[in-house]
């Protein structure tokens, strides 16, 4: 694989010409040709670059050993990667973690070692999607990344904590990119008018309802509304007045659907903020989320059944009806099927959201299998036993047993050896129905066990 050289000049209009009348250079994808040549020209993660950020840091004092970048696609991160290697003077060697090899890794190894004998000058590896590196390809550029012949930048769209073997991790800075803002593309947008690697030489009216269509629809990734830029200008065919207009029509069309951001961590993510805005009752975060998932095609069946288990953990006897509910809509959406089950779906999650909300039987169940779990098990009382196994009538099990239906619908006797409070009613919702009706046993317990006395 050869050294990139780094060439961030503008595209030369004497160069081979193709029938368009463009250059070679002038045919690259816009994205492309409109990267930045300085890390002053870089936008976004200002978090992590600026004044006084360690990355910044890092690359300024030209010291570190390692990188790892994460983050969405088209937020800037082999632009970054090279960025780096132009500041601190570094060859720049890119590798990818779809068909690159440990022989392509060896090689680039070696020539780095070569490079740094002869010229001392550094080398960095820049792994593309470091995440689609097995193990041993991972694991093979630990010794020379520990003896400093090459720096490594991996970049990841993934979260490199379960992706990226922790012998690396250890020993890299790890930061996480975040989504560009759309004063972020607005001003990439921008520059690629006004830039003569761009469409500087052409006169391009480009409206403020396309400019912000394009910086809202675009999720914060550069690349894809630069293609989209390029994809309006480039159909659009010249006005009388000689000028390329572009209207919010325009950008639509050249956009046409928009595309989530829905890899397996914004699945999660998603999935997490959905089940918490139910729980936390508010209908509007909840069906923002739906929304979210829906568009990005996620699995009905999938919202059904984390809508049946909040249902249950999170609302329990607050509202016995919710899990019915829930139960109902998982059965009607595999039933109906989209684009139908989107309104099911919706009335459910209302519903759920702003329903009473109690865990009482969540943490009933989870304290009392930890006490199976760590303590001794309890014996049954001989009164709850079966009295019709051989042992059973052996031993008369079950003889003292008091049938509450006999004494007025309840009954005092012992149902535990040690007896013990599990399900902690709140009183919210249905539940405190429930909870004035334990409170009126146990208070028939306690004037048993004082006549007893």
């Amino acid at each position: 694989m050869d050294e990139l050289q780094f060439n961030f000049g503008a595209a030369n209009s004497s160069g081979n010409s193709g029938a368009d009348g463009r250059s070679g250079s002038e045919r690259m994808p816009l994205a492309a040709r409109m990267r930045p040549r300085s890390l002053e020209e870089y936008c976004g993660q200002s978090h992590i670059l600026g004044p006084g950020k360690l990355l910044r840091r890092a690359i300024d004092a030209d010291n570190f050993s390692s990188i790892i970048l994460s983050g969405p696609p088209g937020v800037g991160k082999t632009s970054l990667a090279e960025l780096i290697a132009l500041s601190t003077d570094a060859a720049f060697i890119r590798l990818s973690g779809v068909t690159s090899t440990v022989a392509d890794i060896r090689n680039e190894i070696a020539s780095a070692k070569t490079r740094r004998y002869n010229s001392g000058r550094k080398t960095i590896l820049f792994v593309d999607e470091i995440h689609r590196f097995n193990r041993a390809q991972q694991d093979s550029l630990l010794p020379d990344v520990e003896s400093g012949v090459v720096r490594l930048i991996g970049a990841t769209t993934f979260n490199p904590q379960f992706y990226v073997v922790n012998a690396l991790m250890s020993r890299s800075l790890s930061f996480q990119l975040e989504p560009l803002s759309e004063a972020d593309i607005k001003k990439l947008i921008t520059n690629a008018l006004h830039d003569e690697r761009g469409f500087g030489r052409l006169k391009i009216e480009l409206t403020d309802e396309a400019l912000d269509f394009f910086a809202e629809v675009c999720e914060g990734d550069g690349r894809r509304s630069l293609n989209a830029l390029e994809m309006a200008v480039l159909s659009t065919p010249v006005g009388e007045d000689g000028v390329i207009h572009v209207g919010k029509s325009v950008a639509e069309e050249s956009v046409q659907k928009k595309i989530v951001n829905y890899d397996d961590d914004a699945h999660y993510d998603t999935a997490s903020a959905f089940i918490k805005s139910m729980r936390g009752s508010d209908p509007d975060a909840a069906i923002y989320y739906l929304a979210k998932m829906l568009h990005a095609g996620e699995d009905i069946r999938f919202i059904a059944r984390r809508m049946v288990i909040l249902a249950s953990e999170d609302i329990g006897n607050a509202d016995p009806r919710a899990i019915t509910l829930a139960t109902s809509v998982m059965q009607a959406v595999e039933f109906v099927g989209m684009p139908e089950a989107r309104i099911i779906l919706a009335q459910g999650v209302t519903y759920l959201a702003t329903a009473p909300k109690s865990n009482a039987s969540y943490l009933a169940i989870n304290e009392a299998l930890s006490d199976v779990k760590n303590n001794r098990v309890q014996p049954i009382p001989f009164a709850l036993r079966d009295p019709h196994s051989a042992g059973g009538k052996a031993n008369k099990h079950g003889a003292d047993y008091i049938y509450p239906h006999e004494t007025g619908g309840f009954a005092v006797q012992d149902y535990m050896a040690v007896p013990k409070k599990y399900y902690n009613v709140p009183g919210v919702g249905y539940e405190a129905k429930i909870k004035e009706r334990l409170d009126y046993f146990d208070q028939l317990r306690r004037s048993a066990a004082g006549e007893n006395k």
